[in-house]
Parts: structure tokens; C-alpha cells; sequence
């Protein structure tokens, strides 16, 4: 509460130099932060609560001696606490109106005791006491500079009471860091944009769109190439409202964006030209705080990508943060710079402030010009942060460590090597003070060490001056060492620095590459617990790229960290031993999280034994464990091997419970690990027995949420696949939310939504439906996208569809025919064969269907070039489309001048039995064009077909009956098929309860027994030729 109260505090002017606090919201912020700091500090750290301060804080209080309880002596007007320090005195005393209280026990109790009164007894203890810092721990062990220097004869802090202070210490500097911290992220909260920021952030996003392969953006332009001389670009009319620039930006996934950048945020617009448009300017979405947040909104593939890669932090699109005390500009500035410049800057916080006023008036100055530089260091850092985004070094390419292709794709980003930033000899003071306190790391004894490292903490480590200081001067590397020392205090004060400062990409890079993640690694083995849940913090920071992944798992990170995971079995009653086990236990968590984006590293959590341990841990009621819990399943359950781990542990009713949480980011997890699970029948069957299905289908009404959106659609398009669940579904009318939910969605979404639509569409009353909702005309429109997932399953919902007459009269009406054909020409196999299954009902079923096929250009080509295939699943659909199209004989006589015959006859040698079948309906259909009989037989066709007979599958068996029965019209092909012996297996399929297969297979022994010896005859009666003699 030193600096806090130094920097943030706002103070109404006094001529005495004391003052009271002004009634702001930023003084209401601070004074609630301390009051909760209070409140709980005697029972978070009951050991340092008891630390007598070294004067007591004393000021005028509203209680009266009624308000305290028997704990207390009580006389009249005067209250005297029952606890004594080691000198007698009373812990807390009240001569009214004056209470005096000499450590945070008694606080604490004060305020308990002050019930709604409290928050005022906060605001008069800080007025009165402007440097408590000082007061609790005496100016001599507050002044961290001087103690570093003492020599160890004059040490008056011994023992156990010294190693307690210095506990205490740290208490209050992260408690002061925290505050300053929430207070910055509200004024932040309130800084408008400006010209220049959104500038920066445009040449960001162009940066992505000139990546190469990796791009994010097909196009990042303004509509204007004038700019203003304020830098604005919007018309002079536009200005006066606010508006400075209009962007057209063009993701890969989505319609072109057209976008208004204001003072106030930035918005969709109706699509701005450049002539301009009264109607155009009108905002049509909620304001965004940046462009980059807009994007992640629209663009599903923006927001998976941009948060993954390196290049995800754009520049800051607000105006720099302003100093904390509310003051004019020009006094921010002196302020910010002279602390800086101050060599007592290091030392405690509380002490600070009085040597600032001291030099604000006589340095302001200089103080400006070092601030613009400091300014402009921050920029060209940023400009070559971003140029190094496009170097990938080869010595990253030659890594012996080679991971798996799908992890190289996943984290490509991450192995970016940020180029190093070009040296500036004018760097700020505090460069150069950190310098100094790593000197003292490496020279001084244990003492100065400890305490050095709290200087250091003092600092602002998110700063690029820290970073840049800390790797010019090697006290990476000395942090690295000081981890291999015994002493349980300085690993903790070089983890806590290493924690902080590894947020850094730059310096995350260089702790793995100076050895420092193996030492953390190593230091998971400590006794003391608290090194162990930093160690797995630092760890969890440090995983982010691909390298450090697999440093983990070399050097058996993956089962130390699953060690740590160990605690108590029962989590919802922890006593306060165990409750250090479940803290490090979810440090361990966050880590293997993080370690856990490696395909090798999911495996290797697998056989560490780790399941099991997360699924003990899913039943914890701390939604800090819950989230990165179930975090680490949703990555592993992209294995197999995982899957079957997380049913057998019966986890599917924690998930399914955890999806009635209201908490969003815990309900995408749980929905995903559902959504990744669920194509197995026994996790559906779980889901459906635990209630799950009504809580999957509450989440479909979060629209305004597309990543849970995404989740939730995924996880019901999984569980539709059993009858049971769809008939669930059914009752809660699923079928008509999913049909609302075809448009205005992100891909993603999309693909679930119409993946679970195509499984309704199975049954025939909600083929109707879709009809009546309007459903249909959404549908044909997602056939012209890219997306290949997409596209499979909308020819699949077609597919279903068309079977119904009315259904694809709409079908047809919209042209759907003529885009579902159109996707032959796709290059995924994938989304060819589903095109081609689609396309069968649609010939069966359309108006005229053989000239709307001949109508269609390339139509026929598409189909001969297909047959050509190597893919089976493709050669098998596009072989069911030849017979539907061959029921036209005009058509058919196409394809025979295609030769079609040929092509279907090389087919015959295929192992699958999807093919067989439908290849032989292929040959049957084409045979009714009588010269393609014999064509067959001399392409050979009879012998396999005849082979098919033998087939395990009756489908396969059905269809060669009928193309035999077409075949033996031909007198030569009755030759070939009594020659293979067909007569015998035809004469039992005569008994087949399927009577045009009964019909056709007499047909085909009817036409061998009059046509074979017929033929025979003919050819023992045939003259021989003169070469035969």
C-alpha cells in the first residue's frame, strides 16, 4: 500500500500537507482493493498476521468501546486488546476517538467489528497514515538498498522473525502491484482511440495479409486515399461525429467486411464507398475496442490462427496508458520520469514518493525529452517485432528434436524467432539500474542476494526495458544458477522473477535456449511446495511454442508435473493442510495444459498415469482447477487412446454436470470434450443417461457466444447419431433451433449445425419440417462455399432431402441441382463423393430429369473423368450416378460415346463391395442399350460380375443378379457365364424373397438354357477356314 497510495491515490489539496481523499471512483477502487486485502489476510497468512508492526497505525476512529466484544478489556470509553506484544503493550488500543493497532490480526478483527462502517475506518487509517509501509516494517528494513549494503555484524532481522518480516514484505508489494494493476485496467478501460493507434494496427493487420502461406486476411485497404492533416482519412462532416477512418477488409471465411474506426471504438458500417452514402454510415453491430477484436467476432479462422501465433498481441490500438495520479499531462510526465531517475526508485515503495516531489519541479524538463525517447524506443520495438515475424531461421528447420507434422502445423507461429532489437545506447535510467542489481546478484552473499531479488521485483516486469536489460546483461542466466542453490528463498524469489518476466515471447525464447527450462524442470522435485507451484507456473508461461514443449517432455517434465496433480481425493472438503496440495496441484494443471497442445505430449500425459488424476480433480468446486482440468481433456481427446481412458474413468457425468455451471469458458470445454467423445456410442449412451441432452440443448440459445455456439452444435451433432438421443432431441424441438441457426454463423458453427441437421433429415417426418421452417432455401446457399466439411454435410442434408417430391421441387426451383453437380469439380475427394451420392436422388426424383441433365454443361464430361478416380468411395458414387443418369436413353447413348463401357469394365477388379454393387447396377442400366451387351462381354465384364455371385455382401450379390440377367440377353456372353459355373448360384437366388431378383435370375438361367446351345451349335456348324486344315 506504499506506492498504491504514492501514485494512485487521489488527494484533495491541504495547506498542512496531510489532506483527505478525494470522492472518486478510482479512490472508491482503491479503498475497496485495501479493505479486501484486510479482511483476509489474517486468515490467508496467519503466521505473518501476527508480525508486530514497528509503529502503530493511528488514526480517528467512528467506534465507540460498546462495539467491541469480551475479547477485548473494556472500561468506559477505552478499549485495550487481551494480546500484548513482547514488550506488553497492547496489540490494539481506543482512547477515544483515537484507535492504535500494531499488526494485521488486530486489523482485521477492527474491521469485522466495524461492520458497514468499515470502508470509512479504511479511508481514515490511509489519510492518516501516508506512508504505512514504513510504519509495519521501520524505514531501515523497508530501505532495501541500504540492508543489501549492511554488513552482517549490524543485522538487527535473525532467524525465523527475519525470514517472516521478509514474507511479509513480499505480501505487501504483490498486494501494491495487484492494485496498481486493477486500477491501470480501468484507466485504460477509458482511453480513447486516436488516429496513430489505429494506424499501427492497420499496418498490423497488412503485415498478416503479406505472410505468404500463412495469412490470415485476403485484403486490409482503406476507401480513402486522402488523409487529412490530422491524420484522418473520414470526410471533414464524418469527423464531427467522432469517425476517423472506414476500412474494407476481406477474411478468408466470411463476406467482405466494411468497418467505421471512431474515437469511441470500431463498428460494421452498411459498406462505405468512396462517393459516400448518407444510409452507408449507419452502424449495424455492438462497438469493438479494436480491430482485432472485431475480427475474432466474424472471422472464425482469424480468431483461431491470430490467437495461436506469435504475431497474436497487435500493437496497443489505445493511446498510451496515462500515469495513475489524475493530474495534468505535463505533471504526469515529470512524475513518471523523475521516479525513474531516482536511484531510490529500488527500494521500498512507500519511500519513493517523497523523493519524487522533491525532484518534480526541477526536472520536468529533461525528464520530457527522456520520456519521448522512452516513447519511441517502445515504437521502432514494435516495428521490429513485427518484421521478425517473417524470418524463420534454419536453425530451427535442422532441430533434432522433430516433432509430428500435425504439431508443426498447429504451433507454426510459435517457432517464429523474433529478430534481436537494435541496440540503443540512450536507454532509459531504469536499463541501466537493472544492470547494476544483476551485478549484485552475481557478486553478492546470500543476504544481498535475497534481497536483491526483491529490488528486481519492484520493478515493472511487463516493461520492454526489464526484458532488454535482463538478456544484455545475462541475469537470465544468473536466475537460471540461483535455482540450483539449497536455499529455499532465493529459488522462490528467482522463480517469482522468472514467472513474471516469462509473458515475454522474446524472453521466454531465450530462458529455454540458456538452459533455464530444464533447471525448472528440475526443481519440480523440491520439498517445499511453494517452489513446486511456481516452478509448474513458470513452466505453464514458458510452453507456449513448440521447442519448450518438447524440453518438457525430454527431461520427464510430463511425470513430474503429473506427480503434482496428486492431492486430496475429496475437494470439496479441503482442511488447511491440504489446501497447499491443491494449490500446487492446479499450478501443475495450468502447466500440463500448456504442454499438452503437443501431439506427443497428449500421449505422454496418457501414460504418466494423468488421467485418472484429472478425472479426480473434474470434481473440484474451484472453477480455477475445473477450466484448466478439462482444458487438458479437450486437447487430449483428439487421440484415441485418450478417449477411451476418459470413458473408462467415467468422466462423461462430471462433464455433463459442469455444462449447468454458468460459466462460459468451462461449458466450451465440457461441450468440446462431448463433441470429440461422442462418435462413440457408449459416450453418447452416458450422455443421454446423465441428463446431458437437455443442458446441450439449453446452450443453443447463447448465440452471442459462437466458440460455446461452436462447442455445443458440435457436441449434438455427435450425440444425434443414436436413435435414443434424436428422439430426445425431437421432444425439445432441436430440429427447428437448428434450422434458425443457418444463418449469420461462423463456419464452424455452421458445420455442426447442418452436420446434426443431416442426421434428423434420416427420418422422413423431419424431412417435412425442414420444408415448413424453411430450411431448404438456407441450405442450397452454403453449396457454394469452400469449406470441404461444410460442404459434406449439406450434400448429405440434399441428399436426405430430395428423396422427398415436394422437398426437391424447392430443390430444383433454386437451382440446387446444377450446385450440388458443380461440386464434382471440388478437388476433396471427399466432397466429391458426397456430392455425387446427393446428385442420385436428386435424378431420380426431378421433373424431366434425363433433359435437366443433358441441359447441364460438362455434365457428362465430369462424370467419365470421375470413373477415373482413385479413390473408391468416389469410383462407388459416381458408378450409382451412372445409373440414374443411364435410365435416359439419350443420355445413356452420351456416356456410350464416352465410352463408358470401358471404364466401368476396368472397375471390375475392385476388392470394395460398395463398388461392386453399384458398379454392377452401373452395367445393368447400361445394358439396355443392346450393343453395350456385347461391348461388356469383350471388355471381359462376365468373369469378375460372375465372381461377385460368391460375395459376402447380399447388396453386392442383388445387384450382379441383375446384371447377369441384362448380360445373358447376349447369346456369347450365356457362353462366357455358363462357363463360370453361374447357373448353380442363380438357381438359388430363384428362391430370393426380393421378386425382381427372383424374376431376373430365372430370366438369366432361362436365357443361358436357350441361347447357349443354340450359339454352340452355331459355331461346331460354322465352316472351317483353309488355315485350319
Amino acid at each position: 500500500m506504499g506506492t498504491s497510495l504514492t501514485r494512485a491515490a487521489q488527494w484533495a489539496a491541504s495547506d498542512s500537507g496531510g489532506g483527505q481523499l478525494e470522492s472518486t471512483p478510482m479512490n472508491d477502487t482503491l479503498l475497496n482493493e485495501i479493505l479486501r486485502f484486510v479482511e483476509n489476510f489474517s486468515s490467508q497468512n496467519p503466521q505473518e498476521a501476527e508480525v508486530v508492526f514497528e509503529e502503530p497505525l493511528q488514526w480517528r476512529t467512528t467506534l465507540a468501546s460498546s462495539d467491541f466484544t469480551a475479547d477485548y478489556d473494556i472500561s468506559e470509553s477505552d478499549v485495550e486488546s487481551q494480546e500484548k506484544d513482547d514488550e506488553g503493550r497492547s496489540l490494539l488500543s481506543l482512547s477515544s476517538p483515537i484507535v492504535c493497532v500494531r499488526n494485521f490480526n488486530q486489523l482485521s478483527k477492527l474491521v469485522r467489528v466495524a461492520n458497514e462502517r468499515k470502508l470509512q475506518e479504511v479511508q481514515a487509517c490511509v489519510e492518516e497514515n501516508r506512508k504505512p509501509m514504513v510504519k509495519i516494517l521501520g524505514p531501515n528494513f523497508a530501505n532495501l538498498h541500504k540492508a543489501a549494503k549492511a554488513d552482517k555484524g549490524k543485522e538487527q532481522q535473525q532467524g525465523k522473525d527475519a525470514d517472516v518480516k521478509v514474507k511479509l514484505l513480499r505480501l505487501l508489494q504483490h498486494a501494491d502491484k495487484q492494485i496498481l494493476r486493477r486500477l491501470m485496467k480501468e484507466i485504460s478501460e477509458k482511453v480513447e482511440l486516436n488516429p496513430t493507434a489505429v494506424k499501427k494496427e492497420v499496418e498490423f493487420l497488412k503485415n498478416i495479409c503479406s505472410t505468404g502461406e500463412n495469412r490470415l486476411l485476403k485484403l486490409v485497404r482503406y476507401t480513402s486515399d486522402y488523409e487529412f492533416p490530422n491524420g484522418c482519412r473520414a470526410p471533414l462532416w464524418r469527423q464531427l461525429e467522432g469517425e476517423m477512418f472506414y476500412l474494407v477488409i476481406e477474411p478468408y471465411d466470411t463476406e467482405t467486411l466494411y468497418i467505421t474506426c471512431s474515437t469511441t471504438g470500431v463498428f460494421f458500417n452498411m459498406g462505405i464507398k468512396p462517393e459516400g452514402d448518407e444510409i452507408a454510415y449507419e452502424r449495424t453491430s455492438e462497438v469493438f475496442k479494436d480491430l482485432v477484436s472485431l475480427l475474432k467476432s466474424k472471422s472464425q479462422v482469424f480468431a483461431e490462427n491470430i490467437d495461436s501465433q506469435e504475431f497474436r498481441d497487435p500493437p496497443p490500438p489505445r493511446t498510451a496508458k496515462p500515469h495513475v495520479e489524475l493530474v495534468d499531462a505535463q505533471t504526469q510526465l515529470s512524475l513518471k520520469r523523475s521516479d525513474k531517475n531516482d536511484p531510490s526508485r529500488w527500494k521500498d515503495p512507500s519511500l519513493a514518493g517523497e523523493a519524487d516531489e522533491k525532484k518534480n519541479g526541477k526536472d520536468s524538463e529533461n525528464d520530457k525529452k527522456d520520456g519521448s525517447k522512452s516513447k519511441a524506443f517502445s515504437e521502432s520495438s514494435f516495428a521490429d517485432h513485427l518484421s521478425s515475424l517473417r524470418n524463420k531461421t534454419s536453425r530451427q528447420q535442422a532441430d533434432l528434436f522433430s516433432e509430428t507434422s500435425s504439431e508443426s502445423n498447429e504451433s507454426y507461429e510459435e517457432e517464429e524467432q523474433p529478430v534481436r532489437r537494435q541496440r540503443n545506447t540512450d536507454q532509459p535510467s531504469d536499463y541501466w539500474q537493472i544492470q547494476k542489481l544483476v551485478k549484485y546478484l552475481r557478486a553478492g552473499d546470500q543476504t544481498a542476494t535475497l534481497l536483491t531479488l526483491y529490488a528486481l521485483m519492484d520493478y515493472d516486469l511487463k516493461q520492454e526495458t526489464y526484458h532488454l536489460a535482463m538478456q544484455d546483461s545475462g541475469g537470465l542466466k544468473v536466475l537460471t544458477n540461483i535455482l540450483h542453490l539449497e536455499e529455499v528463498n532465493l529459488q522462490l524469489g528467482s522463480l517469482g522473477i522468472l514467472r513474471e518476466i516469462s509473458h515475454n515471447a522474446q524472453t521466454r525464447r531465450a530462458i529455454v535456449d540458456n538452459g533455464g527450462l530444464r533447471s525448472i524442470v528440475n526443481i519440480l522435485d523440491s520439498r517445499n511446495k511453494d517452489v513446486k507451484a511456481l516452478a509448474a507456473e513458470t513452466i505453464a508461461n514458458l510452453t507456449s511454442f513448440r521447442r519448450a514443449r518438447r524440453t518438457v517432455r525430454k527431461y520427464n517434465g510430463i511425470s513430474k508435473l503429473t506427480k503434482l496433480l496428486d492431492c486430496s481425493a475429496d475437494l470439496t472438503n479441503v482442511d488447511p493442510k491440504q489446501e497447499k496440495d491443491v494449490e500446487v496441484a492446479r499450478f501443475g494443471v495450468l502447466a500440463l495444459w500448456s504442454c499438452s497442445k503437443s501431439p506427443k505430449n497428449k500421449e505422454a500425459i496418457r501414460k504418466a498415469g494423468a488421467i485418472p488424476l484429472l478425472g479426480r480433480l473434474l470434481k473440484s468446486p474451484q472453477m480455477n482447477m475445473l477450466i484448466p482440468v478439462v482444458g487438458i481433456l479437450q486437447n487430449c481427446a483428439s487421440e484415441e487412446s485418450c478417449k477411451a481412458a476418459i470413458q473408462t474413468e467415467g468422466m462423461i457425468k462430471d462433464l455433463v454436470q459442469n455444462l449447468s455451471i454458468d460459466n462460459d469458458q468451462l461449458r466450451i470445454h465440457c461441450a468440446n470434450v462431448i463433441f470429440q467423445c461422442a462418435e462413440n456410442k457408449q459416450t453418447r449412451t452416458a450422455v443421454n443417461e446423465h441428463k446431458g441432452l437437455p443442458a446441450l440443448v439449453s446452450l443453443l440459445n447463447k448465440t452471442d457466444n459462437k466458440q460455446l455456439m461452436a462447442a455445443a452444435t458440435g457436441a449434438v451433432w455427435k450425440c444425434s447419431l443414436s436413435p435414443e438421443n434424436l428422439d430426445v432431441f425431437q421432444d425439445y424441438k432441436v430440429l427447428e433451433t437448428l434450422i434458425g441457426l443457418l444463418t449469420n454463423q461462423p463456419e464452424q458453427v455452421l458445420v455442426n449445425v447442418v452436420g446434426a441437421v443431416a442426421e434428423f433429415a434420416q427420418r422422413p417426418a423431419n424431412k417435412i419440417i425442414i420444408r415448413k421452417c424453411g430450411g431448404l432455401k438456407p441450405l442450397v446457399r452454403l453449396l457454394i462455399g469452400r469449406n470441404e466439411a461444410l460442404l459434406v454435410n449439406v450434400t448429405r442434408v440434399v441428399e436426405a432431402c430430395a428423396t422427398d417430391l415436394d422437398n426437391m421441387a424447392i430443390i430444383q426451383e433454386l437451382d440446387g441441382i446444377r450446385w450440388v453437380w458443380s461440386l464434382l469439380k471440388n478437388p476433396s475427394p471427399d466432397v466429391q463423393s458426397s456430392a455425387a451420392w446427393a446428385l442420385c436422388p436428386c435424378i431420380e426424383n426431378a421433373k424431366e430429369a434425363g433433359e435437366m441433365v443433358s441441359s447441364l454443361m460438362g455434365a457428362m464430361e465430369l462424370v467419365i473423368d470421375l470413373l477415373k478416380s482413385s479413390d473408391d468411395s468416389v469410383l462407388a458414387s459416381m458408378c450409382a450416378v451412372v445409373a440414374k443418369i443411364a435410365k435416359d436413353k439419350y443420355n445413356l447413348a452420351v456416356l456410350t460415346d464416352y465410352e463408358v463401357v470401358s471404364l466401368l469394365a476396368k472397375l471390375t477388379d475392385k476388392p470394395n463391395d460398395s463398388l461392386r454393387c453399384h458398379l454392377a447396377q452401373a452395367v445393368a442400366q447400361c445394358c439396355t442399350w443392346r450393343n453395350n451387351r456385347a461391348a461388356f462381354g469383350e471388355a471381359g465384364v462376365v468373369p469378375p460380375l460372375a465372381h461377385y455371385l460368391k460375395s459376402q455382401d447380399m447388396k453386392v450379390r442383388h445387384s450382379t443378379v441383375l446384371a447377369l440377367h441384362q448380360l445373358s440377353k447376349e447369346p456369347n456372353n450365356c457362353i462366357i457365364m455358363h462357363g463360370e459355373g453361374v447357373v448353380k448360384p442363380l438357381i438359388h437366388f430363384m428362391g430370393s424373397d426380393d421378386e425382381k431378383v427372383r424374376n431376373a435370375a430365372a430370366d438369366c438361367v432361362r436365357n443361358i438354357r436357350v441361347l447357349f446351345p443354340g450359339q454352340t451349335r452355331a459355331k461346331k456348324s460354322a465352316p472351317k477356314s483353309p488355315n485350319q486344315n
